[in-house]
């Protein structure tokens, strides 16, 4: 595999040594915010990757169902679902999971911690939230006002302080969690990588009624990943058959860019599997593929984890912040 030879044979790019340390929805009301996010730690020597599932959360708590002018199914649109299941394999091979248990459609994580519509709450949002950003003006804020194509959430206005809290008490919590696992491996390693994991559907919205290939690989355009491993990872997933492209229509949202700093060893890439290779999209259910299709990722995960990582050394912003 060239992109693999390419990082073995550059001295320059390798991980330093190191010392080793000493199916679903949930409709019946778990609480949210006491169980809302988790880290399946490695088990296997660990690796400079870390794996994240942000959107695969499906426990809707009923406050939140009552609080929508939606039924559940429709929620469920902006989940992607079964994703933390088709990457679970990571802590095998030395590289944490960590997964969301909230959904999607009640908090956002993959946005500014403040990007907030303004239209959607009773009250004075802080002067320092952002209400006017593209996500904000689709409908998909931090706490999105949508799903699907443009299928209003919310029966009406929110509490500015259901927003705030929502903020405190699952997005911060579920950020430093985040950077303290990129850190981590960055300090065992002198390099971490960041493997942001998503679902698509299988055919765009009606602006883009395209089929979506298997695959697709988001990297900010070459800012957030070194092109060594991303050329390495689109590699591996195109001999394990899958059809990969990159950046289109999905080039990694904040996690991606907020995290991804090559210069300074922390890699971040986006992974965005479609859906019809693994699931029914309509009835939200997996299909027989799916067995298929998570035993592809776990050897992609295995090939990952053993990859001679890019690291260009240095101090990192990302660990004073």
């Amino acid at each position: 595999m060239d992109s693999l030879r390419s990082l073995r044979n550059n001295p320059a790019l390798q991980r330093r040594p190191i010392e080793r340390p000493a199916e679903g929805a949930d409709l019946d009301g778990n609480d949210i915010i006491e169980d809302a996010f988790e880290v399946a730690e490695p088990t296997g020597s660990p690796a400079p990757a870390t794996f994240n599932s942000p959107h695969s959360g499906a426990r809707y708590a009923p406050e939140f169902l009552a609080s929508s002018r939606l039924g559940a199914r429709a929620l469920r649109r902006s989940e992607d679902a079964f994703v933390d299941e088709l990457f679970s394999t990571a802590p095998e091979h030395g590289a944490p999971l960590m997964r969301a248990h909230f959904p999607r459609a009640f908090l956002d994580v993959n946005r500014e911690p403040y990007e907030l519509d303004p239209r959607m709450f009773e009250g004075r949002l802080p002067p320092f939230a952002n209400t006017r950003s593209l996500r904000v003006a689709g409908g998909l804020g931090t706490i999105a006002r949508i799903v699907g194509e443009s299928q209003e959430i919310y029966a009406g206005r929110l509490p500015v302080a259901e927003a705030l809290d929502r903020i405190e008490t699952i997005y911060k919590p579920y950020h430093r969690t985040l950077r303290r696992l990129i850190t981590r491996a960055h300090r065992l390693h002198g390099v971490a990588a960041l493997f942001d994991c998503h679902s698509m559907p299988s055919i765009g919205l009606a602006r883009d009624e395209r089929p979506r290939a298997d695959i697709v690989l988001g990297d900010r355009y070459g800012s957030s990943c070194a092109p060594e491993l991303v050329d390495l990872a689109e590699q591996t997933l195109r001999d394990l058959g899958f059809a990969v492209v990159r950046n289109r229509p999905y080039a990694g949202g904040y996690i991606t860019e907020h995290y991804g700093a090559p210069a300074s060893g922390f890699h971040a890439l986006q992974i965005e599997v479609n859906r019809a290779l693994y699931m029914d999209e309509a009835k939200h259910e997996k299909i027989a593929g799916f067995a298929d299709v998570k035993r592809a990722l776990s050897s992609f995960i295995a090939e990952i984890a053993e990859a001679p990582f890019v690291g260009y050394g240095g101090p990192s912003q990302l660990a004073a912040e």
